[in-house]
């Protein structure tokens, strides 16, 4: 099993900075994909970043060059750098992950961790 623990979420103010993080741990056998999703109230779950094994990064077009994403490898970590932040921007933040186990090292499962929430406001 793999587990993930996000962080960094808060209330913010417009225009604000805000960094999540997300450690994966458990039984990794590797980590392929990892990627940030955003849910507001009465609103879909939806992609908004990703970045692969190799550090190809995409990002939703609403959050282009204000978000970046990244990775750090050795830490089984995946990052978000918000800044400009909207109040649009307010939602809950779900990490994602793709990866093996060392039980099951063939097969790619998704994970996700339980969220942070993202508060833009004056």
């Amino acid at each position: 099993q793999v587990q993930l623990v996000e962080s960094g979420g808060g209330l913010v103010q417009p225009g604000g900075s805000l960094r999540l993080s997300c450690a994966a741990s458990g039984s990794i056998f590797s980590i392929n994909g990892m990627a940030w999703y955003r849910q507001a109230v009465g609103k879909p779950r939806v992609l908004v970043a990703s970045i692969s094994s190799g550090g190809n990064t995409d990002y939703a077009e609403p959050v282009k060059g204000r978000f970046t994403i990244s990775r750090d490898n050795a830490k089984n970590t995946v990052y978000l750098q918000m800044n400009d932040l909207k109040p649009e921007d307010t939602a809950v933040y779900y990490c994602n992950v793709e990866a093996q186990t060392t039980m099951f090292p063939d097969y790619d499962m998704d994970y996700w961790g339980k969220g942070t929430l993202v508060t833009v406001s004056s």
